[in-house]
């Protein structure tokens, strides 16, 4: 068994930190809900601008929003305008084709980059 990227959403831009909030990541539920990510799952994120990587878990946005918080103390760390990578992992024996998007500076998918979905 290994842990192998499920789903990501790439070049994110982070559009509210929030340092009052208890924590987590708040993104758009369109977007967690495109790439197969669930309310809950824990997560990686990247930051494209500072270098920083945390982990933490997703609530949900609200749809078509566009929204990426970093909530809570991970909000010292990633700040509102940064780039961010968000990734999920499954513990599979297998090899896995992940799900992943290329987000614009207003958080729209862009691009499919698993091959698969290129054509929506």
């Amino acid at each position: 068994m290994r842990w192998v990227l499920r789903s990501k959403l790439h070049n994110g831009c982070v559009t509210d930190a929030n340092l009052s909030y208890v924590g987590s990541i708040e993104i758009d539920e369109d977007l967690v809900d495109a790439v197969g990510m669930w309310v809950g799952e824990r997560v990686l994120v990247v930051s494209n601008t500072s270098g920083a990587r945390l982990e933490t878990y997703i609530i949900a946005g609200a749809r078509g929003s566009g929204v990426i918080s970093i909530n809570g103390a991970a909000a010292h760390l990633i700040k509102a305008g940064e780039q961010v990578i968000v990734m999920g992992f499954e513990l599979s024996k297998e090899p896995i084709r992940p799900s992943v998007v290329l987000l614009n500076d207003e958080n729209r998918i862009v691009e499919w980059l698993d091959g698969e979905r290129n054509a929506r």
